[in-house]
């Protein structure tokens, strides 16, 4: 019997996105009709727990609903109903342009990742230069990250996450970034972060092949609810069954 306590509950949760219906301009103007305001629910009371240190896989399809269940567990959306419990503050999400301001340097950028993070000043300062390192972006961590390529914004993302490590770690589709040498040394690195027995991790991942590496249990969702969850091989097997 595993007597691990949940790192992360998930409670009934319901997050819907206001989306608006634009008319052409011509339209809008001779009819006088505003824009429609749809709604769009993306998770439909969707509930689950994860053990302390497990790593989890979280698949579906696109529009399932999987980066809006990261962004709500890492707190960037709010349930409209339901909880999300946290066992601690420490949480971070790797995700491709989130929470970079583009007019800030990089460096300034790194301050405030890490300030979000719950890491003090002094903190992240000391781990500042390790950041810069793996990074590999040169003298451009002192120049806006609107200059920088998808590929050195991706690089410095992953330095930030690797580097000021945190007690859950949500991870959306993004295990290698860069060019072939850093892809190699940014999925080492990662890794190393994810075995740490003391360290809970998602994984939304389209690759059946790094879920079976990496993950020790699986999440499938569809259509903004949980499908089935379990051992990796058991669940996989049903989802690659219905693709």
């Amino acid at each position: 019997m595993d007597d691990r306590k949940n790192a992360i509950e998930v409670e009934d949760v319901h997050l819907s996105y206001q989306c608006l219906q634009a008319f052409p301009l011509r339209k809008s103007i001779f009819s006088l009709k505003k824009s429609k305001v749809e709604k769009y629910e993306a998770l439909r009371g969707i509930s689950f727990g994860v053990k302390k240190g497990e790593i989890v896989g979280v698949i579906g399809r696109n529009g399932s609903g999987k980066s809006t269940l990261l962004k709500a567990i890492a707190g960037i959306f709010a349930p409209d109903q339901g909880t999300i419990t946290l066992a601690t503050p420490s949480v971070s999400l790797l995700s491709i342009g989130v929470g970079f301001q583009r007019k800030l340097t990089g460096r300034e950028n790194v301050m405030l990742s890490g300030m979000l993070l719950g890491f003090s000043e002094q903190q992240i300062l000391e781990k500042m230069d390790e950041i810069i390192e793996f990074a590999e972006i040169g003298s451009f961590i002192d120049r806006p990250v609107k200059t920088y390529s998808s590929g050195m914004f991706s690089k410095l993302a992953f330095s930030i996450t690797a580097v000021l490590e945190t007690d859950i770690m949500l991870i959306d589709e993004i295990l290698s970034v860069g060019d072939t040498k850093f892809k190699k040394k940014s999925y080492e690195k990662m890794k190393e972060l994810i075995f740490d027995k003391n360290r809970t991790v998602m994984i939304v991942s389209h690759n059946p092949d790094t879920v079976r590496q990496l993950c020790t249990s699986v999440l499938w969702i569809h259509e903004g609810k949980v499908r089935m969850q379990g051992d990796v091989e058991t669940v996989l097997e049903a989802y690659e069954g219905e693709a």
